[in-house]
């Protein structure tokens, strides 16, 4: 029996990386996506590469409860079984804390940490009552560490940070595993809209002299979902090609 696996976020960037590395090896995929134009055209190539027996795509609004139960009994209905649950869908908001809105705040919380809790509660009964399971959530170098203007960015993805080690406690007695990657910054489709300065600028911050590929994060995904990573949980994985190893200081002459 193949495995299946639920992505959130799943038809564009470093979900669609994922979506496509999980079924190059065997796996079966739900790729859950606010964007339904986009997933439906995704989903048909994909379909048309990997076979329509192994891929599916539907509308999700994460942040909603019975839009995110209705992907659960979904995917249940159509494969019988998840096997791990990669929460990856994600959005951003500059400004500092007096210069947002109400709004924005809860709008960025609901897509970056409600998510998680909505998705979980969704789909880990089943987990539990297997015994066996993995989540994957997309954290950031940005909950590790602060950023200049990217308040909520930083307390939404800081929780997740967090959050992955009080779900690995509660989860691991049922032989469930949850960890989380942490990208720096990867060039993405929105990333890439930057200018070439901006880019190339951010290149040379990293030790490496690069930036991250969305193919980077998807193969770390793929191991922490799959049993090649069974001894790690409540871990979080940088991926981040050195942005965050940086004390500040100053070169010591």
């Amino acid at each position: 029996m193949s495995n299946t696996v639920v992505i959130t976020g799943g038809v564009s960037g470093i979900g669609l990386s994922a979506s496509q590395l999980f079924l190059s090896r065997g796996w079966n995929v739900v790729m859950a996506d606010f964007n339904d134009a986009l997933g439906q055209d995704v989903h048909r190539k994909l379909s048309t590469q990997y076979g329509a027996d192994r891929v599916a795509f539907h509308q999700c609004d994460v942040s909603d409860a019975d839009s995110v139960n209705n992907l659960a009994e979904a995917a249940y209905q159509q494969f019988g079984h998840v096997d791990s649950v990669i929460n990856n869908a994600g959005i951003f908001a500059k400004g500092a804390v007096h210069e947002l809105d109400e709004s924005t705040w809860d709008r960025v919380m609901a897509t970056d940490v409600k998510s998680i809790f909505l998705t979980t509660k969704a789909f880990v009964p089943d987990m539990i009552e297997r015994k066996s399971g993995t989540i994957v959530n997309t954290a950031s170098i940005s909950g590790l560490q602060g950023d200049y203007n990217m308040a909520v960015y930083n307390a939404a993805k800081g929780a997740v940070v967090n959050l992955v080690r009080a779900m690995a406690l509660d989860y691991g007695k049922y032989g469930i595993r949850v960890n989380n990657v942490n990208p720096g910054p990867t060039l993405t489709p929105m990333f890439k809209s930057n200018p070439e300065s901006v880019i190339d600028e951010f290149a040379q911050a990293s030790p490496l002299g690069r930036l991250v590929e969305p193919d980077d994060v998807a193969r770390t995904m793929f191991f922490l979902a799959s049993d090649e990573s069974a001894p790690i949980t409540g871990e979080n994985i940088p991926v981040s090609a050195g942005f965050e190893i940086y004390s500040g200081q100053p070169v010591q002459q």
